[in-house]
Formats: C-alpha cells, sequence, structure tokens
C-alpha cells in the first residue's frame, strides 16, 4: 500500500522521537546504589591536627596582599593575616582539578612538621536547599547525582589516593543534614531529602581513605543547639553513616562553619533546659552528649572561628550573610579544648555570603536584613570592605 507524504512524515517523526528518546535515556547517567564501604580508614582516635601545621592557602594570601596594598591603614594587619591558615573550597566540579596543585603545594611548605591542608567538599545536588545566595550547579535529579558521585566525588577521592602519603582534613558539606533535621517544611528540602542522605552517605563511603579524616557539618549553636532539633538530628548522623559504612568513616563533626557564633560566652546562660547551647563549646558538649545517646562516642570537634570574635552582634541568631560588628575570631590551632580537635578558619574571612543586590538571580532577603553589611557581592566573590573590617575587630586582635 502507497503511503500518503503526510503520513510519511507523521511515522518518521514518531521514529525519531523514539530513537532521540531511547538515545537520551541511554545517556542519561544514572547514580550507583551506596554500598556501606568496608575499606580501610583513617584512625578515627587521631587527632589530625596535633602535632603538624595547617596549609596556609597562597592564592588567598595574594588576594590579601593586594587589599593590604589598597589599604595603608590596615596594612599591618592584614599582612598577619595572609600568614594565616584556611580551608580551601571544593564547591563545584572544576575545582576539582586544582586538588593536586594544593597538596603539592602543602607538601613544599612542609618543613619540620607536615602541613594539613582542610578542604571543604561542597557541591551537593540542591544545594542550600533553604536559602537562595549559595545554590550550587547540581539538580536533585538522577543526573545531579550521578554527576555528584561520579565527576565530584570520585574526582576527589582520585587526587586524594595519589597523595596517599600525605595527612588530609575534609569538611563535609555544610548547611546539609541541618536542613533535613529542621527546614522539611521548605519545599525544596523536602524534595532534596533523600538525595542529600544518598549523596553524603557516598561521599563519606568513597573518601574515608587511610590518609583522609572527614568532619560532617553540623550547623552551630544557634541552630541545632535546640534540645528539640538535635535531638532530631543525631537520628540522621546515625542513619546516614550506617548506610556509609559505620560512625568509624569519620573524625568527627565541624561546628560553626561560616557562622559568627562565639566559642565562650560566659554571660549568656541557659534560662530553662529548653532553650539553645549558649555558645561553641557548649553546643560541642550538647551535640558530644546527644550523640553517644545513639551509640556514636569518641568524636572530635572543630570550630570555625574565622569571623566569631565579637558577641551579641545579631538581632537573631538565623542572621547569617555578612553580618555586621564581626570579626576575626581565635587563631587556628590544634586541641585548644576538651572535645576540640582544633579551631580552624573554614570560612575564608572576607568571602561574602550572599549579594546584597536585591534583583540578583541568587539574591536571599536575609542578605538585605538590618544585620547585614550593605554592598556585598554574589557569595564566594571577595567582599573587600567587610574584609577590613574584620581585620579592624578581630578579637583577639591580629
Amino acid at each position: 500500500m502507497v503511503r500518503r507524504r503526510s503520513e510519511i512524515r507523521v511515522g518518521l517523526a514518531l521514529w525519531l522521537g523514539v530513537t532521540l528518546a531511547l538515545s537520551c535515556t541511554a545517556h542519561t547517567p544514572a547514580p550507583v546504589a551506596v554500598v556501606p564501604a568496608t575499606s580501610p580508614h583513617a584512625p578515627e582516635t587521631v587527632n589530625p591536627f596535633a602535632g603538624v601545621r595547617q596549609y596556609v592557602n597562597p592564592d588567598y594570601a595574594r588576594t590579601v596582599e593586594g587589599v593590604a596594598a589598597r589599604t595603608p591603614a590596615q596594612a599591618p594587619g592584614l599582612r598577619k593575616l595572609a600568614t594565616l591558615p584556611t580551608a580551601v573550597w571544593l564547591d563545584s566540579i572544576d575545582k576539582t582539578r586544582e586538588i593536586p596543585r594544593y597538596l603539592d603545594d602543602a607538601r613544599a611548605q612542609a618543613g619540620a612538621a607536615p602541613v594539613v591542608p582542610v578542604f571543604v567538599v561542597y557541591d551537593l545536588p540542591s544545594r542550600d536547599c533553604a536559602a537562595e545566595a549559595s545554590n550550587g550547579e547540581l539538580g536533585p535529579d538522577a543526573a545531579g547525582e550521578a554527576r555528584y558521585q561520579r565527576d565530584y566525588v570520585d574526582a576527589i577521592a582520585a587526587a586524594f589516593k595519589a597523595h596517599a602519603g600525605q595527612r588530609i582534613v575534609v569538611v563535609l558539606e555544610p548547611d546539609s543534614l541541618a536542613n533535613i533535621a529542621t527546614n522539611l517544611g521548605v519545599e525544596r528540602c523536602a524534595a532534596a531529602e533523600p538525595v542529600y542522605r544518598r549523596a553524603i552517605a557516598y561521599a563519606i563511603a568513597t573518601l574515608s581513605l587511610p590518609n583522609v579524616f572527614i568532619y560532617l557539618d553540623a550547623a552551630h549553636a544557634g541552630w541545632l543547639g535546640w534540645p528539640k532539633n538535635l535531638a532530631k538530628i543525631v537520628q540522621v548522623y546515625k542513619e546516614v553513616l550506617t548506610a556509609a559504612g559505620g560512625a568509624d568513616r569519620i573524625r568527627g563533626f565541624a561546628l560553626n562553619v561560616s557562622n559568627y557564633d562565639v566559642v565562650t560566652d560566659p554571660t549568656n546562660q541557659r534560662a530553662n533546659p529548653d532553650e539553645p547551647s549558649p555558645d561553641e563549646l557548649t553546643y560541642a558538649r550538647d551535640l558530644s552528649d546527644g550523640l553517644a545517646g545513639v551509640g556514636i562516642t569518641g568524636k572530635g570537634f572543630l570550630i570555625d572561628t574565622g569571623r566569631n570574635g565579637k558577641p551579641g552582634i545579631r538581632t537573631a541568631p538565623g542572621n547569617w550573610c555578612n553580618v555586621k560588628g564581626a570579626g576575626l575570631g581565635e587563631r587556628p590551632r590544634a586541641a585548644p579544648a576538651p572535645l576540640i580537635d582544633a579551631y580552624v578558619w573554614i570560612k575564608v574571612p572576607g568571602e561574602s555570603d550572599g549579594t546584597a543586590d536585591t534583583k540578583a538571580a541568587r539574591f536571599d532577603p536575609n542578605c538585605a536584613s538590618d544585620d547585614a553589611t550593605p554592598g556585598a557581592p554574589e557569595a564566594g566573590k571577595l567582599f573587600e570592605p567587610y574584609l577590613v573590617d574584620l581585620v579592624k575587630n578581630a578579637n583577639p586582635p591580629l
């Protein structure tokens, strides 16, 4: 039977559509199932900061030197800042290509004591689900989860394995699992919950290598330090760590990342047991006790002291964006207090939390609150006046 041309065109279109759909399906990456790790990992009882120096990032040092040249009045303090260690943020797949350079440089900086870099693993699918300022490059779908596994976490693991003789610290996914405990009322967080759980379990299972010490993000006292929130998060940690292969796959937890809670505040005491931890040292004790209640013991803690030098600078503990009056806090050092492995500058001082431009695609209202410093650029960009203020307000002084 002879077909009319219209029928042929329809048939051809249908065939092409099916073919293209099958082709796309065949080439769409699918995430692999998380398998609990059983391979050797770093000793969970060892403080990785003991007897070593923390890594000074030369890229950041050059940036700070440039600010010092443009700000003569604050140049002495800025030049001291340029000599201090800060973390390296791996906030995109592209950034993983830089890991070998940083590890080679850390090896070159070593003298009598090894030099340990701190890498922040921060590219979770649907990252920053309860805010807008730091949305990442990966969606919370199968393709995004697969890219997180293969193009991001696996690439990081390969770089770490290639430097097996070096001690490495990882701070894993700030502002991630905390959102599961408190923000499932946000539609985007509810949709991302299963991906967050699987992706972080995969990262722990893959990155818990013999030379890599992992600290899982645990937000801060004003967020998870509320007893009702703490009870929720320790259950989440137990479930995710079990999926990854057990609590011994990580060294501990990172507190106050990119936040402003002071280490200790004698003037801020609990009026009743339902109130949150009043400072980060108290929060470390409260979290340690909560973790012990679900069978997770012996963990060390990091406190980000990069800009928590000044107490009482916020009208609300939930205000997080470029808060006015912040100052550099305690210098990075090992074992400063019970339970604390180290003070670390995880948030790189002077890098913006988010833009104050209300018309920007990634604008978050928190960045225009009364507590926020005006004129801020996009998250991760240098906010030069803010950096200068951090130095001016440093406590203890530089």
